[in-house]
């Protein structure tokens, strides 16, 4: 089971990697958007450094057919590093490239999965990963819990070595469920993960615990009080 990071935020990923066991970073062209304009390549590259080279970090390709696929896959090796597991969305050319990069012996990840159809050519395909889109298949009326589940059975039943590696989410019970549901990892953005961490219960908790502290040793910490 593990968390990665679905942004490209570099002051969020520094950050949430200093408190949480991230790991791994994915990214695609929305989330890019919401950083703006910036180097694409020369920011990705930055991203690299954050993490190091141990954990993944996901790009997406852009282009829509095989060809441009394939190129945009070879500029992400040339520019920032063979080792990025490449995002090709499961449509009719998008398998062909990950059949492609497979043969290359490419990290791949399939993505913009909405159903148990896409996931299993992707699976025969060689896909190191797949990525089912949890909230959007929720948003359409698909049970996506029983997706992931599902997925999980067939790669434990016939010995794939592809990991689920769970996205779009927007409420943290949306994570508990495709966990519980059989997914390897899933991808969080830094808004919805630090939500685990707002309960209103916990928060009162934990004042709780300070008032009744103060209450017998005033403002000292433990490493304040005398021996």
């Amino acid at each position: 089971m593990k968390y990665l990071l679905d942004t490209a935020n570099l002051d969020e990923i520094r950050e949430l990697c200093e408190y949480l066991p991230v790991a791994g970073v994915t990214s695609n062209p929305s989330i890019v958007k919401k950083e703006g304009a910036v180097p694409f390549f020369a920011h990705m590259r930055e991203i690299r450094s954050i993490i190091g080279n141990v954990r993944p970090l996901h790009i997406q390709v852009t282009a829509t057919d095989y060809d441009g696929m394939m190129r945009d896959a070879d500029a992400v090796f040339r520019h920032v590093d063979e080792k990025v597991y490449i995002k090709v969305p499961v449509d009719f050319a998008g398998v062909k490239v990950i059949k492609a990069l497979k043969r290359q012996g490419a990290n791949v990840t399939a993505t913009a999965v909405y159903g148990m159809d896409q996931a299993f050519i992707a699976l025969e395909a060689g896909a190191d990963c797949i990525a089912p889109y949890f909230n959007r298949m929720e948003a359409l009326g698909v049970d996506a819990a029983s997706v992931v589940g599902n997925i999980a059975g067939i790669i434990n039943h016939y010995g794939y070595e592809t990991e689920i590696l769970a996205a779009s989410f927007k409420q943290p019970t949306q994570i508990d469920r495709a966990i519980l549901a059989g997914a390897h990892s899933v991808t969080v953005a830094p808004d919805v993960l630090r939500e685990v961490f707002g309960k209103k219960i916990v928060k009162d908790a934990v004042q709780a615990f300070s008032d009744d502290w103060a209450s017998l040793y005033g403002g000292k910490t433990l490493a304040e009080l005398e021996s």
